[in-house]
């Protein structure tokens, strides 16, 4: 413990007086600081001027980000028969079978998300509960329900994110890990704050982004310039 705190205070040190970076320089610093033995993850934190309590002020949306996830993703894809084929084509690991709902129901649970078509959705109904435990339970709003489930299942094998606003009205969103290349990191940044300006509500007229920072896991955030995160969309 004594060894970490002594590590994390190197990390304040090298941040005091750097505040309102650059993205460059957020992203660079960043990984200067995360010493962790595990490959931290890269998150990025968004204080929105919303409300959540209106649902026309709930910021939400998935994203692809441009470079793509060093883990496999194993997704489920609930389908008719007929489209068997086409989810095996685009990659599922594993596509609707006779067995597959009662394995879920025993928590044999052998994948990381699920997607389904608006028509597979009434045959869940025997493992609903199960996976809105596990969160895995397939959602229209996370575009996980879907009648185009090849483009999901695809976007799904690379790396797609979702962000959402929490009761707080920040977002909190992980862009890659710390053991890439900085440049890599900073281009994931760009594309998901590009999208969450994209999403700005309408009702909303004053301040849309309060604050802006980086952070690895277990470590000090950076703080961004706000003007830096407008510029994304320039």
């Amino acid at each position: 413990m004594k060894k970490y705190w002594k590590k994390y205070k190197a990390a304040l040190e090298k941040i005091s007086g750097k505040e309102n970076l650059s993205l460059n320089e957020a992203a660079d610093l960043v990984v200067q600081t995360s010493t962790t033995k595990f490959d931290s993850s890269v998150e990025l934190h968004m204080n929105l001027g919303v409300d959540p309590k209106h649902a026309d002020q709930i910021v939400r949306w998935v994203v692809v980000l441009p470079h793509w996830t060093w883990k496999t993703v194993r997704v489920a894809a609930f389908v008719s028969d007929e489209n068997k084929d086409a989810a095996k084509k685009a990659w599922a690991d594993l596509v609707w079978i006779d067995d597959l709902v009662e394995q879920v129901s025993k928590w044999k649970i052998d994948f990381d998300i699920a997607v389904a078509t608006p028509d597979a959705m009434k045959s869940l109904w025997k493992i609903a509960r199960t996976l809105w435990q596990k969160g895995l339970m397939p959602n229209p709003k996370a575009w996980t329900v879907t009648q185009d489930f090849e483009k999901a299942i695809w976007e799904l094998k690379k790396w797609r994110v979702e962000f959402k606003t929490d009761k707080t009205w920040i977002i909190h969103v992980s862009i890659w890990k710390v053991s890439f290349w900085w440049a890599k990191i900073l281009e994931n940044l760009k594309t998901i704050m590009s999208s969450i300006l994209d999403k700005k509500p309408a009702s909303i007229k004053n301040t849309y982004v309060n604050s802006v920072s980086l952070a690895t896991t277990m470590w000090p955030w950076v703080s961004i310039d706000v003007n830096e995160a407008y510029s994304v969309n320039k």
